[in-house]
């Protein structure tokens, strides 16, 4: 029986979200700032010579065709011409529709780890492109560690953040991303800021009118949390989230927290786990 390897695939927070305007294609133009927190999913994969890309345990109502993971594994299949196959586990902790990434580091932890699993020495940069095919927030977890995002989120800058914990809350609602995005009513003019300029009391998350309109329950998290720091939606949402100096204010937070919401807290983290497998190449 081939051996699983099991690999961690983190969660993202957007500490804020812009939308600066909109491409002749349709794509938004943004600059927001992703943070990684230290919770997530793991993926397991086990590597065969079947040629064959096998997903063991795919989300219900998700066709295997369109998952994230196996079009990641397929994606570098046919650029590298790369002849070995893999078998494909998910433990899901990251909601879907809840603006965390879930769907986009795991793709990136497929990338990865495949990458490795099947020695195929491409380098950081080259798995970035590659996971700009699959979706705009998969090149940052790629990419490793916290950045000022530009572009469609694909254009980054490290940037250094101090060490925080996050409460963060799920409101039991699925976003599509694209909903929020096709809202007539989305701010899409936001003026540009420098990344020096981050933070300040200006910044956002222009979708987050848009997304409390379409699902009120979010506002209601955003109320609830509001009471205890500064509270802003990731993403296109619906997570809510907020900051805070240590574990212990965090977790009282979550102490607090009513029977009918779930949420967690989260430590952020200097790096993705996994950028070791990269630096080795590089």
């Amino acid at each position: 029986m081939t051996e699983f390897h099991a690999f961690p695939a983190p969660a993202k927070l957007n500490l804020f979200l812009h939308v600066t305007g909109r491409r002749a294609d349709g794509y938004h133009l943004l600059q927001t700032v992703f943070r990684l927190i230290d919770f997530g999913d793991t993926l397991h994969v086990a590597v065969d010579d079947s040629g064959e890309v096998v997903h063991e345990n795919p989300l219900p109502g998700v066709p295997a065709d369109s998952d994230l993971i196996v079009r990641a594994a397929r994606l570098l299949q046919a650029e590298t011409g790369c002849r070995q196959g893999c078998r494909l586990r998910v433990d899901k902790r990251l909601p879907m529709g809840g603006g965390l990434g879930g769907g986009s580091s795991d793709a990136a932890t497929a990338l990865i780890a495949l990458n490795h699993l099947w020695r195929l020495g491409l380098s950081r940069q080259s798995l970035q492109a590659l996971g700009l095919r699959l979706g705009a927030d998969v090149p940052v977890f790629v990419f490793g560690r916290d950045a000022f995002a530009e572009g469609v989120g694909e254009a980054l800058q490290p940037i250094s953040l101090p060490h925080q914990w996050y409460v963060v809350l799920i409101p039991p609602v699925s976003v599509p991303t694209v909903e929020i995005f096709s809202d007539p009513c989305l701010t899409r003019d936001t003026k540009p800021i420098i990344m020096a300029a981050f933070p300040n009391d200006g910044v956002r998350n222009d979708l987050e009118t848009v997304a409390k309109r379409k699902y009120p329950i979010i506002a209601e998290y955003l109320d609830w949390l509001g009471q205890h720091g500064k509270a802003m939606m990731t993403g296109s949402g619906a997570c809510v989230f907020a900051a805070f100096d240590t574990q212990a204010q965090a977790e009282a937070v979550i102490g607090q927290l009513p029977a009918s919401m779930r949420g967690f807290a989260a430590e952020s983290m200097t790096q993705h786990p996994l950028s070791d497998l990269l630096d080795r190449v590089e």
